[in-house]
């Protein structure tokens, strides 16, 4: 479901060096094809390349896969800013090629906790018990108590363990607290292989929460060699009150249907994209109220960030744990909306229709618009989906 608020034009939609950018996504192409084709954007230009590597993870799995992608021949699309606009139109023919989520079999797994900022929020929501009304009492409440700044704190170090045994001195320490600046950093399953939507696409709430917010992150695409091969924007569709109640409801506040937005392309690391593009990245997010003129802008600072990317990769798989089709990885937020919308002191929570903008210079913008899960069409097409319609098209 689009809404009538006026897009930026495509190109801001994209990295702003985008004839240097080498950008790979997954497109689903009507017709005959009807199904997912890998796609490559060259020079702007996209080009399907489905019949030299079937699925992005494979792609991915390549020896070099910014050299095979550079190189791989290709069926050409056209222009990569007609797929924003497509994916962006109330219009858009049905036989035009679709934007979706640029990963496909890859687990979706996703760090919390790692910013100083979220780890407050994430301490507040805790002792809120999901009760918005508590939260401005709260954080005015820790940010007195704790005494210390968190941002300077390097998890797992004796610092950071002679804070934590005076918060257990105090009766104050807490779980968020723990993956924090303890030793070991969360990670949690976020949604399902092939369960993200793309750009353009609707992100889900589920329908019993009523205090809950975007988180702006960037996502690490990793092979199935632990290798980190490529970058890209994520929205962690967030559900405050539900966690809030109980770190045990973690799943039910964040695996709903389309509460994972990824894109609009993964951009592969080549001389030009590091992880150290990573390292010093700034995100911009921007939420616009379709109907009651809301409007909040905030950022996110990589530089911020608690544990190094590659640091949460390795605590993600390694010798305890692999992940054979490899892994997408959300890295976190430090963005944690507090401006209030509506009651004095309650605080920020979404409103359907609204937009939600996450971007950054080096990977573009991620645009998507929020709607009720069960109200956006089910997720049917899956990893056995994926095969029928490969072997279907002579692909495998």
């Amino acid at each position: 479901m689009k809404n009538n608020l006026k897009h930026a034009p495509a190109a801001a939609h994209l990295p702003s060096d985008l004839p240097d950018a080498l950008l790979v996504g997954r497109v689903w192409r009507a017709g005959d094809i009807n199904g997912p084709c890998v796609v490559v954007v060259r020079n702007g230009e996209v080009f399907d390349i489905t019949s030299q590597a079937n699925t992005v993870a494979d792609l991915l799995d390549r020896d070099d896969p910014a050299a095979f992608a550079r190189s791989a021949p290709g069926e050409p699309l056209g222009r990569v800013e007609a797929l924003i606009d497509n994916a962006l139109a109330n219009d858009a023919s049905p036989q035009a090629p679709r934007l979706l989520a640029p990963c496909d079999v890859q687990a979706i797994k996703a760090c919390g906790v790692t910013f100083a900022v979220s780890l407050l929020e994430r301490v507040i929501e805790e002792q809120a018990g999901g009760d918005a009304s508590r939260a401005d009492a709260l954080r005015s409440a820790l940010l007195k108590d704790i005494g210390a700044d968190l941002s300077a704190i390097k998890p797992g170090s004796p610092e950071a363990e002679k804070l934590k045994q005076q918060f257990i001195e105090r009766g104050a320490w807490s779980q968020y607290m723990e993956v924090g600046i303890g030793p070991y950093a969360e990670v949690f399953s976020k949604s399902q292989p092939m369960s993200a939507v793309g750009f353009g696409a609707d992100v889900g709430l589920h329908p019993a929460s009523k205090w809950n917010n975007p988180e702006p992150e960037i996502v690490l695409a990793v092979n199935s060699r632990a290798e980190t091969v490529g970058a890209t924007l994520g929205n962690d569709v967030n559900l405050r009150d539900i966690e809030g109640r109980s770190a045990l409801l973690l799943g039910k506040a964040k695996d709903n249907n389309a509460s994972c937005g990824i894109g609009p392309f993964i951009r592969l690391f080549d001389g030009g994209f590091t992880i150290d593009t990573v390292r010093g990245a700034e995100l911009r997010m921007l939420i616009e109220g379709a109907d009651d003129g809301f409007t909040l802008d905030g950022a996110s600072f990589m530089r911020e960030i608690s544990r190094d990317p590659l640091d949460l990769v390795s605590q993600t798989c390694g010798a305890h744990h692999q992940y054979p089709d490899g892994f997408m990885l959300f890295l976190g937020t430090m963005f944690s909306p507090i401006k209030d919308r509506g009651a004095k002191g309650a605080g920020f929570t979404h409103k359907l229709g609204d937009r939600v903008s996450i971007s950054s210079p080096s990977l573009g913008m991620l645009v998507n618009h929020v709607q009720l899960s069960d109200a956006i069409t089910p997720w049917t097409f899956g990893v056995r989906a994926l095969y029928r319609n490969l072997a279907q098209r002579g692909l495998l």
